[in-house]
């Protein structure tokens, strides 16, 4: 195509859970792309499509209910159709996805977008599923009430794709300014003028009147599935027990299936890092690519299976139904908080890694509701953190597994409950207000689509490789230079061991370390300590290679657990008193729980809000946060004689 030549762009619209994205993923296939409107942090999807001989650009819009916008992604999608985004040039063709089982609804939409004056194709989905609720749609009747092509699709089935694109194709043919526009209702219907005096009044019933022409109701649904299981996932008490099985069932999986990829992937890095010590003569240029590049990248990369796993099982649990009477139950303890129930997905996800949560947090429609889950989300646990926990948890109960399991719960659940205290503090402070009410649309219970769900998960994937990956490798190199330099002369003589330990002693990273001392000293820390909490700040797990190093074991002692907790626990002051006691392993346990030590976390923190500001109160406050825990919890100890 001639490069001068304006694309041909159609553009999908229509209500959330009417099967859009499912019939973008049949007409574009992994011929996708993903990315923000200009200037927005809402998702744009967009795809090419094939229309016989035309390669056309299918763009995605955000589900909406109307052009009256209730929502960032509302008032998005309705400056493109309107074509007053001037990021974004006017679509040709609008593909209007109707639900066949809520068509008076998915009406109102379609009679706001006929006033945007452009050519219309309808795709009504969901007609089996009518069907089998007593509703038989006429769709002939259908396309001569509104003016336009209407189209019954079954993606699954593979039923009606191929007429679809040939109705969009016929758009082309006939020319796009040429080709009839879909009839709009009239000027009073617009207007909302009505005897009830709601301005939404004269939409509905225009809806109302075409529905009753297109739709036969055969009988009413026996038993519908949906109700009856509704009574147990909607109660109050029936519901709540029911999420809680269902996460667990989610986290038991993250944590059991990803085990292997993740220890694949370990290795995997491990053997790239051995192929270039062996390539690449010792010196600095290996020591730079081998564990500033390859195990900054391999620090990130390793959690990635975990990451997939919990976006895969989200993704079926929505397209399930479920999610969204999850969110529903979850809105009654959420609203306590001043959080809305639509944040509890983003908080769960947090507990894989705070970055794909974060941008998970689009969901969310009102701006301050989304802030505030964004600033307290890093609080809870996520997966990098497990180490660190694992660590403090073996050198306080190295012979006592059921205090070691409640030790890792408490951790838990002190993230959870500083997430949720945190945030009822910013809505009665800095950020005040109610959180919105919930609207929420009960979609009905259905067998997921596994082809969604992974397309999904690789979308999600790579948007988190691409966005934490690349900038965790730039502060995994800036970490190494302040570790290797300046350069300390060591005796040939003495073990490779004690030489990382001395070099690593009197670098830059050192004499940071050293000065944060005396601040970090109330807490239980030393010098050492510093060092490893410094080295955390590309990511939380890094203080374990830290400790080994400093602690004189090198930096591959890391990965002999049994060697490393054995030295920790033998390691003492310069007075001879031990440093890992009771009390300064559970200040250090709070202080992994309740601090920001993800820059990564911070640079899409930055990203989603629009601003540094943001992301440098969040640093401040977990920081300050974790220390005045850390600080309670040691000298509280101490005073009680607890060593």
């Amino acid at each position: 195509m001639d490069k001068q030549t304006p694309r041909s762009r159609i553009v999908l619209a229509g209500n959330p859970n009417a099967g859009k994205t499912t019939l973008f993923n049949s007409l574009t296939g992994m011929r996708m792309q993903t990315g923000n409107f200009a200037g927005t942090t809402v998702s744009k999807k967009s795809g090419t499509c094939l229309l016989q001989e035309r390669s056309v650009e299918l763009i995605d819009l955000p589900g909406m209910y109307s052009l009256d916008a209730a929502s960032e992604e509302e008032r998005v999608a309705g400056e493109v159709l309107m074509g007053t985004n001037s990021a974004f040039p006017r679509p040709d063709v609008v593909l209007a996805v109707m639900d066949a089982t809520n068509l008076e609804r998915n009406l109102y939409l379609f009679s706001h977008i006929t006033e945007c004056d452009l050519p219309m194709v309808v795709a009504l989905t969901m007609v089996d599923r009518a069907h089998e609720e007593g509703l038989d749609v006429d769709a002939s009747a259908l396309e001569k009430a509104l003016g336009c092509r209407v189209i019954p699709v079954n993606v699954e089935k593979k039923l009606g794709v191929d007429d679809l694109k040939a109705a969009l194709s016929d758009v082309y043919t006939w020319g796009v300014a040429e080709f009839p526009r879909p009839h709009k209702p009239s000027e009073d219907v617009r207007c909302g003028v009505g005897c009830s005096g709601c301005p939404f009044h004269g939409r509905f019933t225009w809806s109302e009147q075409i529905v009753s022409q297109v739709i036969k109701t055969r009988h009413a649904a026996p038993g519908r599935l949906t109700d009856s299981l509704d009574e147990i996932l909607t109660h109050s008490v029936l519901g709540l027990m029911a999420f809680l099985v269902v996460m667990f069932f989610v986290f038991y999986a993250i944590f059991s299936l990803a085990t292997i990829p993740m220890d694949l992937i370990e290795v995997g890095f491990e053997t790239l890092g051995d192929l270039v010590a062996r390539w690449l003569p010792e010196g600095d240029l290996q020591s730079l690519i081998r564990h500033g590049v390859i195990g900054g990248v391999g620090g990130v990369v390793v959690f990635l299976p975990q990451i997939c796993l919990l976006f895969l099982l989200l993704a079926l649990l929505d397209d399930s139904g479920y999610l969204a009477r999850a969110a529903f139950v979850m809105d009654r303890v959420m609203r306590k908080v001043g959080l809305p129930g639509t944040a509890f997905v983003p908080m769960i996800s947090g507990h894989a890694c705070a970055i794909p949560a974060i941008m998970a947090t689009r969901v969310i429609s009102s701006p301050r509701d989304r802030l505030v889950t964004i600033l307290v989300l890093p609080l809870t646990s996520c997966s990098a953190r497990i180490p660190v926990y694992v660590l403090m948890v073996t050198l306080l109960f190295p012979h006592n597994p059921a205090y070691a399991a409640s030790a890792l719960v408490g951790a838990y659940a002190l993230g959870i409950l500083s997430a949720l205290a945190a945030a009822w503090g910013l809505k009665k402070t800095i950020l005040p207000g109610e959180s919105e009410a919930l609207l929420l649309e009960m979609p009905a219970y259905k067998l997921p689509n596994l082809k969604n769900a992974l397309l999904h998960t690789w979308e999600k994937a790579l948007i988190f490789l691409k966005q934490a990956g690349t900038v965790i490798l730039l502060i995994s190199i800036g970490l190494w230079v302040l570790s290797t330099y300046p350069k300390t002369e060591v005796s040939p003589e003495v073990a490779s061991e004690i030489a990382e330990k001395i070099q690593l002693e009197h670098s830059m990273a050192g004499r940071i370390g050293k000065a944060m001392e005396p601040v970090i000293r109330p807490l239980g820390f030393d010098w050492q300590i510093g060092i490893g909490i410094l080295s955390s700040f590309a990511a939380r797990e890094a203080i374990i290679s830290g400790l080994s190093v400093v602690y004189g074991i090198g930096e591959s002692g890391a990965e002999d657990s049994e060697l490393l907790v054995e030295n920790l626990r033998q390691a003492t002051r310069t007075d001879g008193s031990p440093v890992f006691t009771v009390a300064t392993c559970l200040s250090l346990l709070v202080f992994y729980v309740l601090a920001m030590q993800c820059l990564p976390t911070q640079a899409v923190t930055k990203a989603e809000t629009g601003s540094w500001k943001w992301a440098g109160f969040q640093l401040l406050y977990m920081s300050v946060l974790a220390y005045v825990a850390s600080l309670v919890v040691y000298q509280g100890l101490q005073l009680f004689g607890v060593s």
